[in-house]
């Protein structure tokens, strides 16, 4: 099965110029969101994960689904001030400004194996604040999963000696 086929392009969406990768085609699809969810763990089931880290919003979709069957803890990686008790907080640069994500401050014992995973990655920002929140609260960084990864963004540049996985890359097209 060809993911890339069950993804749909939109021009000039979130703004003219930009071709928007819409993932809903894809989750929409029983036999793709299977086989992406498949293809994932397939990447990480013989590496002792505990903890899987999805980051708001997409990636808590597939974040989920890898951590149910990966049979591990699922922890999300939320946008500022929408976890209820104490949180960690990481800032990373946007185009025009900075942004920031947090996470729970008991969501990850030191020690504990953990995987990333998100559905896109753009410029790394999101991604490398992740990793700055696994490894301030301790854990052990195994990888980061990605169904997209935007090549010509360089945002594997942000995240470099991370073990990165990348379902469907792009590479300007």
């Amino acid at each position: 099965m060809n993911l890339r086929d069950l993804i749909r392009d939109v021009p000039d969406f979130p703004k003219e110029g930009i071709i928007f990768k819409d993932i809903t085609t894809l989750t929409r699809d029983p036999a793709g969101f299977r086989e992406s969810i498949d293809q994932i763990v397939k990447q990480y089931e013989g590496d002792e994960i505990d903890i899987v880290v999805g980051i708001e919003a997409r990636g808590f979709i597939f974040g989920g689904a890898v951590a149910y069957r990966l049979n591990v803890g699922f922890v999300p990686a939320r946008k500022p001030g929408k976890l209820p008790a104490e949180t960690v907080r990481a800032e990373y640069e946007l185009e025009y400004g900075t942004d920031a994500i947090e996470m729970h401050r008991d969501a990850i014992s030191k020690g504990q194996r953990v995987l990333i995973v998100d559905d896109l990655l753009a410029t790394g920002g999101t991604a490398a604040a992740a990793v700055e929140l696994v490894e301030e609260l301790g854990g052990e960084l195994v990888g980061i999963a990605f169904l997209i990864d935007l090549t010509f963004l360089n945002g594997r540049e942000k995240l470099q000696g991370q073990a990165i996985t990348s379902l469907v890359d792009y590479d300007g097209e």
